[in-house]
């Protein structure tokens, strides 16, 4: 888990820009923006990023980042090929996606992703709808079983 500290530093950037070969003028989308490790450092190439992620608290901390360049979209990345062609950024030269729960997401007890510390059963990605505990509390053995089977 990280620290506030220390951000959490993506293990494949390497890769990614390698892959992605961003420029300046080159239009990235980050997929899951998280705590903005990938964008950070596609910007810093020159290319403009578009940065997408469904938690509000991640939203909220790359808008208080005010990095030039990047456009953030409270969405899912799923919405990706509507939310860009609404704001005419299609085609873009390279998309990441950083996909799983956020280490930012893992250091905040009251998320309810770890176990390694005292929190609520929650486990929602965009802190909206049903909480894993509302789940398990009311879902028959049969729902809770194809949960189970299918993720």
């Amino acid at each position: 888990m990280s620290r506030p500290d220390e951000p959490h530093i993506p293990v494949l950037i390497d890769e990614v820009v390698e892959a992605l070969a961003p420029a300046p003028g080159a239009v990235i989308v980050d997929g899951t923006f998280g705590a903005g490790g990938y964008t950070r450092v596609l910007l810093s190439s020159g290319a403009r990023v578009i940065a997408f992620d469904r938690d509000p608290d991640a939203i909220a901390a790359g808008e208080a980042l005010a990095l030039d360049g990047l456009t953030l979209v409270a969405a899912e990345f799923s919405a990706m090929e509507s939310e860009l062609a609404a704001r005419g950024a299609v085609p873009v030269d390279g998309v990441t996606l950083d996909i799983g729960v956020s280490s930012m997401q893992l250091d905040q007890a009251e998320r309810g992703f770890s176990f390694q510390s005292d929190g609520p059963l929650d486990m929602r990605m965009a802190q909206a709808g049903m909480s894993a505990a509302d789940f398990v509390n009311e879902a028959d053995e049969n729902e809770i079983a194809d949960v189970l089977y299918q993720y």
